[in-house]
């Protein structure tokens, strides 16, 4: 059996939207409504979708940077005990901080650029008072070999170094406590497609040589298929899918899935994309719409869609899709011709 460690049950993060001199509330921008999904031990999860569909959003609430609106977060600590972190105080996550970490999207402004990569690297040593003068700075040079970096450069300043770098930068910082739990919000998606590569292979590298577990965020579903055990789809705040990634790519349940899907490029240039354009653009969170929230843009919508919500449900064994017409449809997946 896999240990879950960490399993999300009904995430809800809502903003108020505020109007007028007193700033009443007068709606909600539904940023997460309803999500669920678990993540077992050394496993990679990728969570996918336009932007706006709410992924970063999920992974900045469950390391409780917003504090969620509803909905349970039961992170397994290194101790064995089962912690529902939607429901703690600030004051009793900073133990867990050393635990779950997160790796930013711009591997610049999430840099001080004040410090030197010494100073940026041991702060997260110094915070949790894991290691102070020499030790420090041997940790340091550890984590730089680790990462591809020399450590003679690690007095050197962020402005110094290449986006590539910079990443290397993040992902040591981030590495710097031995967490359980790595949040990658698009870590790549700034960088070259060469240095994206690089990055890319080191995550893996790391995940298989320090057990890592990992919620990989991202946009483009080549680089997920690559990074990540299962994928999971999101669309105006809520999951529409989740499967193992070859099951997933290949048999998509959902008709979001499948136009996404389309997008990728195949691996043989001969094979003619049949690539399907969705009309219209992501609606808003603060204003879904009823029924299925994909409806609007759904090529098979049928009346039932712009009435019913579909849920979650399991479909095939380990195959969770929300459509109301999911085991009827069928869909293409990647890289089949028209």
């Amino acid at each position: 059996m896999q240990e879950t460690l960490l399993e999300v049950n009904g995430l809800k993060q809502w903003f108020p939207i505020r109007k007028g001199f007193l700033q009443r509330i007068i709606g909600h921008v539904k940023a997460v409504d309803g999500v669920s999904f678990a993540i077992n031990r050394n496993e990679a999860l990728g969570l996918v979708g336009e932007s706006g569909s709410g992924k970063t959003t999920v992974g900045r609430s469950v390391l409780r940077l917003y504090d969620p609106t509803a909905g349970e977060i039961w992170y397994t600590s290194a101790e064995g005990e089962r912690i529902d972190i939607a429901n703690i105080e600030q004051a009793e996550m900073k133990p867990l901080r050393k635990e779950m970490r997160m790796i930013f999207q711009d591997p610049f402004s999430s840099l001080n650029p004040r410090l030197t990569v010494k100073d940026l690297i041991g702060e997260p040593l110094i915070i949790h008072k894991e290691a102070s003068g020499r030790a420090l700075e041997s940790r340091v040079s550890e984590l730089m070999t680790a990462v591809g970096l020399d450590p003679n450069y690690m007095r050197r300043y962020p402005h110094e170094f290449s986006g590539g770098q910079r990443q290397r930068i993040g992902l040591a910082r981030t590495l710097a406590l031995r967490p359980r739990l790595i949040i990658a919000d698009e870590p790549v998606s700034a960088l070259d497609v060469s240095i994206q590569a690089q990055v890319l292979n080191l995550l893996q590298e790391l995940k298989d040589e320090l057990g890592l577990t990992y919620l990989f965020i991202a946009h483009d579903l080549s680089v997920v298929e690559h990074m990540c055990d299962r994928i999971a789809v999101m669309y105006v705040g809520r999951l529409v899918e989740i499967a193992d990634s070859q099951r997933l790519l290949r048999r998509p349940l959902h008709p979001y899935t499948e136009a996404l899907v389309s997008a990728i490029p195949p691996a043989d240039p001969e094979i003619k994309l049949n690539r399907i354009i969705l009309e219209g653009d992501i609606p808003s969170p603060a204003n879904p719409p009823s029924g299925c929230v994909f409806h609007p843009r759904c090529l098979y919508a049928q009346e039932q869609c712009t009435q019913e919500e579909p849920h979650l449900e399991e479909i095939e064994p380990g195959h969770f899709a929300s459509c109301h017409f999911a085991r009827e449809l069928t869909l293409h997946g990647i890289g089949e011709a028209e």
